[in-house]
Protein backbone atom coordinates (compact mmCIF):
# COMPACT_ATOMS: atom_id res chain seq x y z
CA UNK A 1 0.00 0.00 0.00
CA UNK A 2 1.02 3.43 -0.86
CA UNK A 3 2.26 5.46 1.90
CA UNK A 4 -0.13 8.40 1.22
CA UNK A 5 -1.32 10.76 4.05
CA UNK A 6 -5.17 9.69 3.23
CA UNK A 7 -3.50 5.34 4.37
CA UNK A 8 -1.75 7.35 7.32
CA UNK A 9 -4.74 9.27 8.74
CA UNK A 10 -6.88 5.88 8.14
CA UNK A 11 -4.05 3.59 10.00
CA UNK A 12 -3.84 6.02 12.44
CA UNK A 13 -7.56 5.80 13.36
CA UNK A 14 -7.79 2.04 13.14
CA UNK A 15 -5.05 2.19 16.18
CA UNK A 16 -6.42 4.15 18.47
CA UNK A 17 -9.75 4.09 20.26
CA UNK A 18 -10.48 7.50 21.90
CA UNK A 19 -12.20 10.70 20.04
CA UNK A 20 -12.11 13.92 22.26
CA UNK A 21 -15.31 15.35 20.56
CA UNK A 22 -16.18 19.16 20.61
CA UNK A 23 -20.02 20.23 20.86
CA UNK A 24 -22.05 23.55 21.16
CA UNK A 25 -25.32 23.86 22.55
CA UNK A 26 -27.63 26.41 24.35
CA UNK A 27 -25.46 26.16 27.37
CA UNK A 28 -22.27 26.62 25.25
CA UNK A 29 -19.31 24.53 24.28
CA UNK A 30 -18.67 21.10 25.54
CA UNK A 31 -16.01 18.13 24.97
CA UNK A 32 -15.76 14.91 25.60
CA UNK A 33 -14.26 11.73 25.12
CA UNK A 34 -15.87 8.82 23.75
CA UNK A 35 -14.50 5.62 22.17
CA UNK A 36 -15.15 5.09 18.69
CA UNK A 37 -15.19 3.04 15.31
CA UNK A 38 -14.40 3.71 11.62
CA UNK A 39 -15.72 3.01 8.46
CA UNK A 40 -12.91 4.84 6.41
CA UNK A 41 -12.93 8.27 8.04
CA UNK A 42 -16.42 8.42 9.01
CA UNK A 43 -16.71 8.10 13.18
CA UNK A 44 -18.98 5.73 15.43
CA UNK A 45 -19.56 5.93 18.72
CA UNK A 46 -22.22 5.88 21.19
CA UNK A 47 -23.64 7.69 24.06
CA UNK A 48 -26.44 7.93 26.70
CA UNK A 49 -29.28 10.61 24.28
CA UNK A 50 -29.39 12.68 27.59
CA UNK A 51 -25.41 13.41 28.12
CA UNK A 52 -24.61 17.23 27.47
CA UNK A 53 -22.35 16.05 24.33
CA UNK A 54 -25.51 13.96 22.76
CA UNK A 55 -28.35 16.95 23.34
CA UNK A 56 -25.91 19.28 22.09
CA UNK A 57 -25.84 17.67 18.71
CA UNK A 58 -29.37 17.02 18.80
CA UNK A 59 -29.11 21.15 18.91
CA UNK A 60 -26.44 21.70 16.62
CA UNK A 61 -24.67 19.10 14.42
CA UNK A 62 -21.48 21.02 13.92
CA UNK A 63 -18.88 19.11 15.63
CA UNK A 64 -15.25 19.38 16.01
CA UNK A 65 -12.62 16.46 17.33
CA UNK A 66 -9.00 15.24 17.92
CA UNK A 67 -7.29 11.87 18.72
CA UNK A 68 -4.11 11.89 19.55
CA UNK A 69 -1.95 9.88 22.25
CA UNK A 70 -0.47 11.59 25.34
CA UNK A 71 3.54 12.43 23.85
CA UNK A 72 5.96 13.47 26.04
CA UNK A 73 8.22 14.98 23.13
CA UNK A 74 7.02 17.71 20.24
CA UNK A 75 8.48 15.58 17.46
CA UNK A 76 6.85 12.37 17.98
CA UNK A 77 3.20 14.04 18.08
CA UNK A 78 0.93 12.85 15.71
CA UNK A 79 -2.73 12.47 16.07
CA UNK A 80 -6.18 13.45 13.44
CA UNK A 81 -7.80 16.85 13.83
CA UNK A 82 -11.23 17.18 11.91
CA UNK A 83 -14.48 19.49 11.86
CA UNK A 84 -17.76 17.83 10.48
CA UNK A 85 -21.63 17.10 10.82
CA UNK A 86 -22.46 14.77 13.70
CA UNK A 87 -26.13 12.66 13.94
CA UNK A 88 -27.73 10.19 15.63
CA UNK A 89 -28.11 7.03 13.96
CA UNK A 90 -30.72 4.06 13.26
CA UNK A 91 -31.56 1.44 11.62
CA UNK A 92 -29.06 -0.93 9.40
CA UNK A 93 -26.08 1.79 9.46
CA UNK A 94 -27.05 1.29 13.42
CA UNK A 95 -26.57 -2.44 13.07
CA UNK A 96 -23.07 -1.92 11.38
CA UNK A 97 -21.97 0.43 13.80
CA UNK A 98 -22.59 -2.10 16.86
CA UNK A 99 -20.51 -5.09 14.50
CA UNK A 100 -17.71 -2.68 13.99
CA UNK A 101 -17.64 -1.31 17.34
CA UNK A 102 -18.21 -5.09 18.94
CA UNK A 103 -15.48 -6.39 17.02
CA UNK A 104 -12.47 -3.91 18.29
CA UNK A 105 -14.34 -3.25 21.76
CA UNK A 106 -15.61 -7.17 22.30
CA UNK A 107 -17.15 -6.80 25.80
CA UNK A 108 -20.29 -4.97 23.97
CA UNK A 109 -19.73 -7.15 20.82
CA UNK A 110 -20.99 -10.36 23.16
CA UNK A 111 -23.54 -8.84 25.63
CA UNK A 112 -24.08 -12.33 26.47
CA UNK A 113 -21.03 -12.64 28.35
CA UNK A 114 -20.57 -9.04 29.66
CA UNK A 115 -21.01 -8.34 33.13
CA UNK A 116 -23.99 -6.94 34.38
CA UNK A 117 -23.65 -2.99 34.73
CA UNK A 118 -22.25 -3.11 31.20
CA UNK A 119 -25.47 -4.82 29.61
CA UNK A 120 -27.24 -2.01 31.70
CA UNK A 121 -25.77 0.71 30.13
CA UNK A 122 -25.92 -0.81 26.96
CA UNK A 123 -29.54 -0.78 27.30
CA UNK A 124 -29.54 3.24 27.17
CA UNK A 125 -27.38 4.25 24.89
CA UNK A 126 -27.86 5.84 21.29
CA UNK A 127 -25.49 5.28 18.63
CA UNK A 128 -24.06 8.47 16.57
CA UNK A 129 -21.74 9.21 13.76
CA UNK A 130 -19.96 11.74 12.53
CA UNK A 131 -19.07 12.56 9.08
CA UNK A 132 -16.22 14.70 8.72
CA UNK A 133 -15.96 17.79 6.09
CA UNK A 134 -11.99 18.67 6.71
CA UNK A 135 -9.93 16.45 8.13
CA UNK A 136 -5.94 16.91 8.92
CA UNK A 137 -3.15 14.18 9.90
CA UNK A 138 -0.35 15.76 12.28
CA UNK A 139 2.71 14.19 11.83
CA UNK A 140 5.47 16.37 13.82
CA UNK A 141 8.09 13.58 13.00
CA UNK A 142 7.77 15.36 9.15
CA UNK A 143 8.37 19.25 10.97
CA UNK A 144 7.29 20.74 13.35
CA UNK A 145 3.39 21.93 12.83
CA UNK A 146 3.31 19.82 9.71
CA UNK A 147 -0.18 18.41 8.79
CA UNK A 148 -1.94 17.40 5.65
CA UNK A 149 -5.61 18.21 4.95
CA UNK A 150 -7.05 14.14 4.17
CA UNK A 151 -10.59 15.56 3.67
Amino acid sequence: MQTTPQNKALAYLEQHNVLSLATTGPDGVWATAVFYVNKRFTLYFLSAPSSRHSQNIEHNSQVAGTIQEDYSDWPDIKGIQFEGQAQRIEGAEQLQAIGRYGTKFPVVGNLKQAPAHIVKAMSKVAWYKVHPTKLYFIDNSVGFGHRDQVL
